[in-house]
């Protein structure tokens, strides 16, 4: 459940509050007055059977007494008479109900915890819960204050989401004290019902809202969190402030990258993969909406920073650089037009120290001169107050240029009441304006990082490159015989075995039994090689003396094995011998040593970590985590994250390493963990690169038995590539591959859209389209196989290459009730099968997942497609111009 109903939680009509009452101080006191006092225009109710007036007006015995069904009702009596009065309510008919109550985790008379009791009786009426346990909800747009917080929100257009009720109070009197609105106000409580995902899917599509703020302490759904917090994201900024950001201790973990990727760095990766941006205090929170909110697009990341004093450009340099940001260089044609109109005493650098002599037109001239720098994306500007010239005058000057720009400018007014009117000049502006250069800097950075986020989501990943063979049979078959066995741990040599059949170089392995075994290995491979001791209770060789290298004689080879034999019966008298790996001597002078890894994170599931390898793997710290599944841009994006990679593009005697090397690793690693759920930890480490490519020399993989009945990708927050609805079929005497778009599309997407009629382009968007805008193209290849199905007909062209010559696409509500079809076939295809082909491979799939209907429209002189639907089954009707389709499936 999702959006159902949550109109009547959000926009009531009527209001009735269950446990109303005149205690002073009480909940049921408080929640009436305050939405009385609210200036809610509905009707309010009060109800409880122990009073029969309540403040001069009628109060009720039960909500069946009421003279009208409430559409909302907000609970605050005792714990144990929740779930009776949530099967009264959804009996009469009310939808939706606020839930105030706390305490509903002991159990009724049937063993069930009251808030299970509680859903139970909601579930049969789709009644709605908010809560329980929470502050409640204010929508000061129509008055509605339906919590028991201390005060009012002001109108606005943020809306603000939180699990925490103290932080809802905090947060409602901190942005009342700055005159910051609000379009929603949140507490979700427990969330036994309404959660993160739901209210993401409703004000993504709020017309009132402009911005969406969260306060998360923890996800519980992480596949429908994603795929609302993508799709939200999409339309308006959302900006998350996670709390829990300290570890909670080191954990026992089978491999490194299980240490190593704590659930913080998992947080952030959700978040940065959805487009949203993390924020790490209040201020900050609500600082980014006011940011984000007067930015315009930007094209890079190069800041120009422009003062009246050396001291604050420095400060607000150093805040720069040390957060990771760009200082432009100035271009040649800017050093010259600022010569012409600045004191020979000026910088001349960036940052553009103007003198603090400037009167207002100087400013002015420099403004003017930095907006045609080709070399910087944004101006921060800052002023210190002098006795030499008004600040209000330097507002005045600059404010007209600010708003006809095209680019961002920010700006610091330092100071108090000197500068307070400037301060409000430039708001009026549009200039995202702060009071020091610390916090400018910042507010430029918010804008970075959320235009890096966002970037991922319209970024385009080139076409497959193909050549890489999978045999996931093989794969599977070596993790089903260990799970067999009753081991969760592979060995290395069949850790190695399952990369290898995706496609991974790794080094040859043998498994030595004995010591004996281990010289026959070593005279087989041939010399030089790496002995390694195999047992299941040891996770890390190295620890106990269980790895030599570069041994190169077989008398070497015999001496090292009985060494490490002797060590591990010292070291560790209680683990288990399970003989020795004897692998080939990988020599790669200069390589870089990376890990490559995968855990299982308890809520958002498999885990994908790259970083600098090597023993020393905990003490560098440098790693980044992501979600699958991964194409090229996002595996760049996540070597471009850490440390090393600035390493593997080459230094002075150095060649770069091979990075399509590492970018088809971490694919084939994704891939690996989407299609066996067994996989539930591992460790490629090292992963060794160089210019000529990657080998894996170390592996480490734990495996466990999936959940019997449940889908293999029930545990990833993001649905991979539906392969299995891949269909080959015969078409005008040819094989025709039908099958999900996948972002790898968006070249021979392109492509199909420049060959479209005009009339092609008029019948599907409704309007002439010039172009596909790059937000565009992404958004019509890198869909959410859960909400969205896109099957598109592809060939081969006569250059050999993929082409689309059709695309068939379904987009569902979050309630899986209906979904909005288009087709669309290349003009001179029409009329041979094609259209109504892919039609019935989308209305297949939509009845496989249960959706309940599918429905569309078109013009009317789209004849072609009204001859197809009718007999395809579709109901037509025809108002105001738009011919209508549906066709029901339940």
């Amino acid at each position: 459940m999702s959006v159902r109903n949550l109109e009547h939680l959000f926009a009531p009509r009527s209001v009735a509050v269950i446990g109303a009452s005149d205690r002073p101080r009480s909940v049921g006191a408080t929640v009436l007055h305050n939405l009385r006092e609210g200036g809610f225009k509905g009707a309010i109710y009060a109800v409880n059977p122990k009073h029969r007036t309540l403040d001069g007006q009628t109060c009720y015995g039960t909500a069946a007494q009421l003279p009208e069904i409430p559409e909302l009702a907000i609970i605050c009596t005792p714990p144990a008479t929740v779930p009776g009065i949530i099967a009264q309510l959804g009996e009469l008919g009310t939808r939706a109900a606020i839930v105030l109550t706390a305490g509903l985790g002991q159990a009724d008379a049937q063993g069930r915890t009251l808030k299970q009791a509680m859903l139970d009786a909601a579930h049969p009426y789709l009644l709605r819960i908010l809560g329980p346990n929470c502050v409640g909800l204010l929508v000061p747009g129509i008055g509605l204050n339906a919590s028991f917080a201390h005060t009012a929100a002001l109108p606005g257009k943020i809306a603000f989401v939180s699990q925490s009720g103290a932080l809802v109070t905090g947060v409602l009197d901190w942005a009342r004290s700055r005159g910051i609105g609000f379009s929603k106000f949140i507490s979700l409580g427990d969330s036994a019902d309404i959660d993160f995902g739901d209210v993401l899917d409703y004000l993504a599509s709020d017309a009132e809202t402009g911005a969406i703020l969260m306060y998360i302490e923890d996800v519980r759904h992480a596949r429908k969190f994603m795929s609302a917090a993508r799709a939200a994201a999409r339309s308006k900024p959302t900006l998350v402030l996670k709390a829990g950001r300290a570890p909670e201790g080191a954990k026992a973990a089978a491999s490194h990258t299980g240490a190593l990727a704590g659930a913080d760095d998992v947080y952030d990766a959700a978040i940065r993969r959805a487009g949203m941006l993390r924020v790490y205090t209040t201020e900050d929170l609500f600082s980014a909406v006011e940011t984000l909110a007067r930015a315009r697009p930007i094209a890079g990341e190069r800041l120009v920073i422009m003062t009246n004093g050396g001291g604050p450009g420095v400060m607000a340099t150093d805040a720069l650089v040390t957060g990771k940001g760009t200082l432009a260089a100035l271009s040649p044609a800017t050093l010259e037009r600022l010569d012409a109109v600045l004191p020979p005493t000026w910088s001349h650098a960036n940052p553009v120290d103007i003198i603090g002599d400037a009167p207002a037109e100087r400013y002015r001239q420099t403004l003017e001169a930095l907006l045609q720098d080709e070399q910087s994306d944004a101006i921060l500007f800052i002023h210190a107050p002098t006795a030499i010239v008004p600040s209000v005058d330097i507002a005045n000057a600059i404010a007209p240029l600010a708003r006809r720009a095209s680019r961002n400018i920010l700006a610091c007014w330092l100071g108090g009441d000197a500068v307070a009117e400037a301060r409000r000049i430039s708001s009026q502006a549009g200039i995202p304006t702060f009071d020091t250069p610390e916090e400018a800097i910042n507010g430029f950075m918010q804008i970075v990082r959320y235009r890096q986020n966002q970037q991922l989501l319209i970024e385009v990943p080139p076409a497959d490159c193909g050549g890489v063979t999978v045999d996931g049979e093989r794969a599977r078959a070596i993790v089903r015989a260990a799970l067999a066995e009753g081991r969760d741990m592979l060995s290395e040599p069949e850790a190695k075995g399952v990369l290898g059949a995706y496609g991974i170089p790794v080094v040859g392995t043998r498994i030595a039994h004995t010591v004996d075994e281990a010289v026959a290995a070593a005279r087989e491979i041939g010399l030089p090689v790496a002995v390694k001791i195999l047992s299941p209770d040891i996770s890390h060789k190295s620890d106990v003396g269980g790895v030599v290298l570069d041994i190169d004689s077989l008398d070497g080879v015999r001496a090292a094995a009985e060494r490490m034999h002797k060590l591990l019966g010292k070291l560790l008298p209680e683990a288990r011998l399970a003989g020795f790996s004897v692998q080939q001597m990988a020599r790669r002078p200069g390589a870089h040593e990376l890990i490559l890894g995968v855990t299982t994170d308890p809520v958002f599931g498999p885990v994908i970590l790259f970083g600098q390898g090597g023993v020393a793997v905990e003490v560098m710290e440098d790693h980044a985590v992501a979600l699958p599944p991964l194409n090229r841009v996002l595996a760049r994006d996540m070597v471009a994250r850490t440390r090393v990679s600035r390493l593997l593009a080459g230094y002075r005697n150095r060649a770069p390493a091979n990075m399509d090397a590492i970018l088809s690793a971490l694919m084939q690693v994704s891939q690996m963990v989407a299609d066996i759920p067994e996989i539930v930890e591992l460790d490629i480490n090292p992963l060794l690169v160089d210019g000529d490519g990657a080998i894996a020399l170390d592996a480490r993989m734990r495996v466990r038995l999936a959940d019997q009945g449940a889908s293999t990708l029930d545990r990833l927050a993001i649905r991979p590539y539906p392969g299995e609805l891949e269909e080959t079929v015969e078409w005008d005497g040819a094989p025709l591959l039908l099958r999900p778009i996948r972002p790898e599309d968006g070249a021979a997407h392109l492509a199909f859209a420049h060959r479209l009629s005009p009339d092609d382009v008029r019948f599907r968007m409704f309007v002439p389209m010039s172009d596909l805008h790059p937000s565009q193209l992404a958004r019509f290849t890198q869909i959410d196989y859960d909400r969205e199905m896109a099957f598109i007909a592809t060939r081969a062209g006569a250059d050999g290459a993929p082409e689309t010559i059709g695309v068939a696409r379904v987009v569902v509500d979050p309630d899986n009730t209906a979904g909005e079809f288009a087709v669309t076939v290349l003009s001179d295809l029409k009329g041979r099968g094609l259209g109504r082909m892919l039609m019935e491979k989308l209305i297949a799939y939509c009845r496989s997942r249960g959706t309940r209907a599918i429905v569309g429209e078109a013009l009317p002189e789209n004849t072609r497609m009204i001859r197809l639907v009718r007999k395809l089954g579709f109901n037509v009707t025809s108002t105001g111009g738009t011919v209508h389709f549906r066709l029901p499936l339940d």
